[in-house]
C-alpha cells in the first residue's frame, strides 16, 4: 500500500483527553482497570463456553466469537490510549494512525454483523423452537462468521483506501484519543467532499446492512412474545434476549453517533467513541453473565474443576 501523498507530515499529533497531568494520571488508572476488566471477562467467556458442554449451542457460538472481538477491539485503542496518558507528547506515525483506522473497522464492523446474527439466533429460537436446529446449523453458524469477517474485511480495505489516497499538508492535530475517519478527514489538504459521500454510504449501507435484521427479528419476536398467554412464559422468553438487546443499543448507539453526526472534537466526540471501544466490550460479558442462568451455572462448575484440581 502505497503511501506516496503522504511525504509532508510523517506523523499526527494526538491531543487525548485531557493536558493536565493529574486528570491523566487519574485517567490512566481508571482505563487500565476497564483494560483489565475487559480483558478477563471475555476470556472468561471463551474458557466458559469452551470448556462447558452445556454451552455448545448456535447462541453461545455467537457469543464466544463476540467475547473474541471484544477482547481485539478494544486492544485496537486501549493500549495506546494508555501509553498516551503517561506521554507528554502523544503521536503516531502516519502508517500506524492508517493501522489502527483499519483494524477499527474490521473489528466494529464484525462485531456489528455478529450482534445482527445473533438476533436472527434470538429469533428463531423463540418464533420456531420446534425448527431451531435446523434454522441454526453448526455449518450455518460457521458460514456466518466467515462472511462477517470477509465483508468485514472487505468494507475496511476500501475505507483506508479513501484515506491512503488524501494529502496532509501541514495541521497534523488530530483532536482525538485514537485515529478515526472523522477527525482524519479535516487535516486533508485534497477535496475531501467525495471521501466523505464515499465514507457516509458505507456507513449507512453497513449501518442498516445489520442493523435493520436486527429490527425485523425483534419485530417478530415481540409479537411471538406478546402473543403468549402465560406470564411467567412471556418473562422467560423476554430474558433470553433482553442481554442481546442491551448490547445492541450501547454498540449501535455509540458508533451511530460517532460516525453519522459532523465531527468537532467535542467532549460527546470522545464519550462515544470511549463508550463503543472500551466500555461496551467490558460490559458485554456482564451483561450476557449478570442474568442468564446457564452462563452462572457453567462458571461455577468451570471454576469448581479447577478449584479441585489445585486442592
Amino acid at each position: 500500500m502505497a503511501l506516496r501523498n503522504h511525504s509532508t507530515i510523517t506523523e499526527f499529533v494526538l491531543t487525548g483527553l485531557s493536558d493536565d497531568p493529574r486528570i491523566e494520571a487519574l485517567l490512566f488508572v481508571l482505563f487500565l482497570v476497564i483494560y483489565l476488566l475487559t480483558m478477563m471477562g471475555n476470556l472468561t467467556m471463551l474458557l466458559v463456553i469452551r470448556t462447558d458442554s452445556h454451552l455448545h449451542t448456535p447462541m453461545y457460538f455467537f457469543l464466544s466469537n463476540l467475547s473474541f472481538l471484544d477482547l481485539c477491539f478494544s486492544s485496537v485503542t486501549v493500549p495506546k490510549l494508555l501509553k498516551d496518558l503517561l506521554s507528554e507528547k502523544k503521536t503516531i506515525s502516519v502508517e500506524g494512525c492508517l493501522t489502527q483506522v483499519f483494524f477499527v473497522f474490521i473489528t466494529a464492523g464484525t462485531e456489528a454483523f455478529l450482534l445482527s446474527m445473533m438476533a436472527y439466533d434470538r429469533y428463531a429460537a423463540i418464533c420456531h423452537p420446534l425448527l431451531y436446529g435446523q434454522l441454526m446449523s453448526t455449518q450455518l453458524c460457521v458460514k456466518l462468521i466467515l462472511a462477517s469477517w470477509g465483508l468485514a474485511s472487505l468494507n475496511s480495505v476500501v475505507i483506508v483506501l479513501l484515506a491512503v489516497n488524501l494529502d496532509f499538508c501541514e495541521a497534523q492535530t488530530i483532536h482525538h484519543y485514537t485515529c478515526e475517519l472523522p477527525s482524519l478527514f479535516p487535516l486533508s489538504c485534497s477535496d475531501i467532499s467525495i471521501n466523505i459521500d464515499i465514507l457516509i454510504c458505507s456507513i449507512l449501507l453497513h449501518g442498516l446492512g445489520t442493523f435493520l435484521p436486527v429490527f425485523f427479528s425483534y419485530a417478530r419476536i415481540v409479537s411471538t412474545i406478546l402473543s403468549i398467554s402465560s406470564t411467567t412464559g412471556r418473562s422467560k422468553a423476554f430474558s433470553t434476549c433482553s442481554s442481546h438487546l442491551v448490547a445492541v443499543i450501547l454498540f449501535f448507539g455509540s458508533g451511530l453517533i460517532r460516525y453519522l453526526m459532523p465531527t468537532s472534537g467535542s467532549f460527546l466526540d470522545l464519550l462515544s467513541s470511549l463508550q463503543y471501544s472500551a466500555v461496551t466490550p467490558m460490559l458485554n460479558p456482564l451483561i450476557y453473565s449478570l442474568k442468564n442462568m446457564e452462563v452462572k451455572a457453567a462458571v461455577k462448575r468451570t471454576f469448581g474443576k479447577y478449584l479441585q484440581y489445585f486442592k
